[in-house]
């Protein structure tokens, strides 16, 4: 279920295209995603590197910089302990190649998904101590490990803490008092007395900008002109790669750092990374933030669920091509198995919740003791888009039961675990995502909570289809589609505009695909113009809807008459109504416009 709503935010249309010398019609998109201000405007539509913030305007930058550069003069050990997902593979490596490039004294642990879990224990400490380390540095990790930074400090160690998760929090009387851990410094934008500008970065970005700070100091340089040296253009293309991995909004300085990272890939510096592009077959030269999301970067995830994600790092720092070639084949074949498991794990969910009455909860909460671990969080992001509701999926593990959360933008995931924290020996997260350990008998329990404390209404369960300007197919053109692309990189906060046209009359189709699940049509709008239409969703229920709306042989003659395009039918014709975006379609050297449509009614 679905509810089309159009974007109503106000403004002079026509003075902002006049002043920026866009169409009207872009300067409404924009004015859909909130930006305003005229420096705001200019950078949404001109932005270069030269607009990213200071790293200094991080908190404790300073001090975190000052920590590093002494360790390195006086020769101490330190260890990098990152994450295994996309966000903390990128940190790890850009704060390895920076730190090494200062001379330290370094190397890297990136925690095992199942033996170690998510972020610092007390584990991963002493075996750093045992191997000599003086300093750790944490990278996507580390804001939520009071009790294990309290443990290094016994030990003498010292702790400098980057992260971007929000900062966990005790809530007394009513008011939150937040735990920040006891590092010598705590790099975090989430925390409250923090200036930066724009909280919203990723782990891999907040590296990088750890990296130019250290670098400038040391090379007594601005930090923009490491910024521009061959070694900060490589650690920026990492820094974007984790911001679409992580699904960061892309607005801000994200929208900058993507957009300058996917053109720089094209010819990336980094012989693992090009290794990867060569291996999924995947173009240089039109490399998107889809790309990066499902073909690329499912590749590094899979590594830290199937396997180690030691496996992707190493793969980066890799100087020879064969061997580069060698690790991103593994990679590609482990995500291929990867994509199997995911399926069987999304039936093995759906079942549950059709048959075990599951379906009337209001919060998900799924428990498939035989699905591989590291395989929940995709199985929750698949069930919530199937259900429109937050999503827990739980699975056994070797200590207790651990599972991963996705959630919708009306229920804060974090906060309402946060309600019932004394369930889990371990939880964190996000508004949209979070992951947790609890024991077995606390399952159900969890469950009955969550759905007791939910204040979700039926409405917040509905789809929400946000068109940015009902508008005619016929005012799509090639310049038009050319003017589109000055929006891009389009994904999470930046989303791909969408229009809407009425009374869309279906004439002829056909399905197309390896898996007959494309379908391709002409259509018409009211005044007879004719245009392509292609659509890429869920062709069962389209097919079901036109059936139940026009009758079991309406399909027959879209497919294979061919009358509704003759005009030689008397039975009532398909139109709808359709949300949709123009396109160029490139084929055998031929280019044409076509719609692509994404919602119908």
């Amino acid at each position: 279920m679905s509810k089309w709503m159009v974007a109503a935010k106000r403004a002079d249309f026509d003075a902002i295209a006049r002043k920026y010398q866009i169409s009207p019609v872009l300067a409404r998109i924009i004015r859909n995603r909130d930006v305003t201000k005229d420096e705001d405007i200019v950078k949404f539509l001109n932005g270069t590197r030269a607009d990213l913030y200071a790293p200094r305007l991080l908190k404790d930058m300073d001090k975190a910089v000052n920590i590093l550069l002494q360790k390195i003069s006086e020769g101490k050990h330190i260890r990098i302990i990152g994450d295994y997902d996309i966000d903390g593979i990128c940190s790890t490596y850009i704060l390895y190649r920076g730190l090494t490039e200062c001379g330290a004294q370094v190397d890297t642990a990136i925690p095992h998904r199942i033996r170690d879990g998510y972020g610092l224990n007390e584990h991963l400490i002493q075996e750093a101590y045992d191997a000599g380390t003086d300093t750790v540095l944490t990278c996507d990790n580390g804001i939520a490990a009071y009790d294990q930074i309290a443990f290094a400090n016994a030990l003498g160690m010292t702790v400098v803490v980057t992260d971007h998760h929000e900062v966990p929090y005790d809530e007394i009387d009513g008011e939150r008092q937040y735990k920040v851990p006891r590092a010598s410094a705590v790099v975090d934008p989430k925390q409250e007395d923090c200036g930066y500008p724009f909280s919203e970065i990723c782990g891999a970005v907040v590296a990088y900008k750890l990296v130019l700070a250290l670098i400038a100091q040391k090379d007594h340089k601005a930090w923009q002109d490491v910024m521009e040296s061959e070694l900060g253009l490589e650690l920026l293309e990492f820094a974007a790669f984790a911001t679409i991995g992580d699904v960061m909004e892309l607005r801000d300085e994200n929208r900058i750092i993507v957009k300058s990272g996917l053109e720089l890939m094209a010819n990336t510096r980094n012989i693992g990374l090009k290794a990867l592009i060569q291996a999924t077959g995947t173009d240089p030269a039109h490399i998107k933030p889809y790309t990066i999301g499902f073909v690329l970067g499912p590749c590094l995830n899979a590594t830290g669920r199937l396997d180690t994600a030691v496996n992707a790092l190493e793969l980066f720092q890799a100087v020879d091509m064969d061997k580069a070639a060698m690790l991103a084949g593994d990679l590609k074949a482990m995500n291929d198995s990867r994509k199997e498991l995911t399926l069987k794990g999304v039936d093995a969910a759906i079942a549950q919740i059709e048959n075990d009455g599951l379906g009337k909860d209001r919060v998900l909460v799924v428990y498939l003791p035989g699905v591989h671990e590291s395989l929940a969080g995709i199985i929750a992001g698949r069930i919530r888009e199937k259900y429109c509701k937050p999503t827990f999926v739980l699975t056994k593990a070797e200590e207790g039961v651990k599972g991963s959360g996705r959630s919708i933008d009306a229920f804060h995931m974090y906060d309402e675990m946060t309600k019932c924290k004394e369930l889990f020996t371990k939880y964190g997260g996000h508004k949209l995502a979070a992951g947790l350990s609890l024991a077995e008998e606390n399952v159900e329990e969890f469950r009955r909570r969550l759905n007791a404390n939910c204040q979700l209404s039926d409405e917040d369960f509905e789809e929400k289809v946000l068109i940015d300007v009902p508008m005619p197919m016929a005012y799509a053109s090639f310049a038009f589609i050319s003017e589109l692309e000055r929006l891009e990189p389009f994904g999470n906060g930046n989303p791909k505009p969408q229009f809407a046209q009425k009374n869309v009359r279906f004439l002829s189709g056909r399905v197309l695909g390896a898996n007959r699940n494309v379908g391709k049509y002409t259509v018409a709008d009211e005044d007879g113009r004719r245009y392509e239409l292609i659509y890429f969703g869920d062709i069962e229920g389209f097919h079901g809807y036109v059936s139940a709306k026009y009758g079991a042989g309406a399909l027959d003659k879209l497919y294979h008459t061919g009358t509704w395009e003759n005009q030689a039918v008397q039975s009532e014709p398909i139109v709808l109504s359709v949300v949709y975006y123009p396109d160029v379609n490139e084929y055998r050297g031929n280019v044409s416009l076509q719609m692509v449509m994404k919602y119908y009614q």
